[in-house]
């Protein structure tokens, strides 16, 4: 029997071993609830990377509105899977509700209707006119009809409540919803340059965070909702690591069944069109390539997992709270994952997500450590008085050692840990 050569990727091996041992690590000094909780929040960051990869790897797409999107998510979790509120739904406030979203359908259809009269032989700009005049009208009549409404929710009902349907419909549903909201960005800005793109699509995100902080007839607003429902057995049922630990299989599972989707579609014709567009969109439109269609294409997937990715995070934080999504958590470090790990590469996104997640939440713990370990030695020697707050200037040091992670990748790994690997065909 010969002896066949193993041919195991030594950077993919090595990067695997020193995350496991990292892993072990945090799992033997914190203990197995912490360690639990730590690789389910990571899974769920990795799921949102990995859409920022599609559309910045594979598109070259530079979203910074993925707080946005997430938030969508987190939403659609809270509002398919918390119990229905009996102060609103055994009153008169949902058939009022019903009737101005009917009023808003008609809306719309008017807008839409002015927007087609050019078939009836209306110039351009009378078209253009005519349409804008029936859009202000129609937003200030559902105005005046919905705010009456807003406010008997809220002061009879506090918020809608819930849909009291399983968890896995408002997963689905915040990836769908995020998909149909980057679906209309798409369309509006993806005709525009990287870093405009970039400015568009944060300026979204804060649209939206906005809209969700300030309808507390549908969201509480900054009341909060909790405690939202598991997938899983509830830790007051089997305990904090065995409940963790299913809510971590899980997400493992859908990250598995993501990453080989991915992969088929990156080798499969559609991946090479889509690298095609990015490398080279001018020659990619002479080939005949629909370019806007495929762009729109990876924007609107990319939007989907991240929206599926928010909805499991919010899910496993146990509350809704507009407030908690800040684009330093839920888009630069993001961003910083994707970095780190490598753009267009969906091992190297897992793994670079892994990596700053464990950063992020050891640099609190280890800055303090060497804060006490400091004050300690400056105030046997020194008689030097250390100031209160070292908890605070402790939490400090995520936000630094994220800034110098992003410095030595870019000075020495500009393309990341795992960059990606092109295949070339004869």
């Amino acid at each position: 029997m010969s002896n066949m050569p193993l041919n195991l990727p030594v950077r993919e091996t090595t990067l695997i071993a020193i995350v496991t041992v990292a892993v072990l690590f945090i799992f033997m000094s914190f203990g197995s609830a912490y360690g639990t909780r730590m690789l389910v929040e990571a899974a769920c960051y990795a799921i949102i990377a990995l859409g920022l990869t599609i559309q910045w790897g594979y598109g070259g797409q530079f979203n910074a509105g993925v707080m946005g999107f997430v938030a969508l998510g987190g939403f659609c979790a809270m509002l398919f899977s918390m119990p229905t509120n009996p102060a609103f739904w055994d009153s008169e406030l949902p058939a009022q509700l019903g009737g101005v979203f009917l009023k808003v359908l008609f809306g719309i259809a008017l807008v839409v209707a002015a927007s087609q009269s050019y078939r009836l032989g209306l110039s351009k700009k009378l078209r253009t006119a005519l349409t804008i005049v029936v859009a202000i009208i129609v937003y200030f009549t559902i105005k005046v009809n919905f705010m009456p409404v807003a406010a008997a929710i809220e002061e009879q009902a506090g918020y809608i409540g819930g849909l009291s349907l399983p968890v896995w419909t408002g997963w689905l549903a915040g990836a769908v919803l995020a998909g149909f909201v980057g679906y209309f960005i798409g369309h509006i800005c993806l005709g525009l340059r990287s870093d405009y793109l970039a400015i568009a699509t944060l300026g979204v995100a804060e649209i939206i965070k906005a809209v969700l902080k300030n309808e507390d007839w549908l969201t509480r607003g900054t009341a909060t909702v909790s405690p939202l429902p598991w997938p899983v057995p509830q830790p007051i049922d089997v305990g904090f690591v065995m409940a963790r630990a299913l809510y971590l299989s899980v997400t493992a599972v859908m990250i598995v069944a993501i990453f080989f989707l991915l992969h088929r579609a990156y080798h499969a014709p559609w991946g090479r069109m889509i690298r095609a567009i990015r490398d080279n969109e001018v020659s990619a439109a002479a080939m005949g390539k629909n370019v806007n269609k495929r762009n729109l294409e990876i924007f609107v997937l990319g939007c989907f997992l991240m929206g599926l990715g928010g909805a499991a995070l919010g899910s496993f934080n146990g509350i809704f709270d507009p407030q908690g999504y800040i684009p330093l958590n839920h888009t630069f470090l993001v961003l910083v994952m994707v970095i780190l790990g490598g753009p267009g590469n969906n091992l190297g996104t897992i793994i670079g997500t892994l990596v700053v997640y464990i950063i992020w939440i050891m640099s609190e713990p280890l800055a303090l450590w060497l804060l006490q370990v400091f004050t300690s030695i400056g105030s046997s020697v020194f008689d030097w008085d250390a100031p209160s707050n070292l908890s605070s200037r402790a939490l400090q040091a995520r936000v630094f050692s994220i800034g110098l992670l992003i410095a030595l990748v870019l000075r020495y790994a500009p393309k990341g840990l795992l960059p990606e690997k092109v295949p070339h065909h004869n």
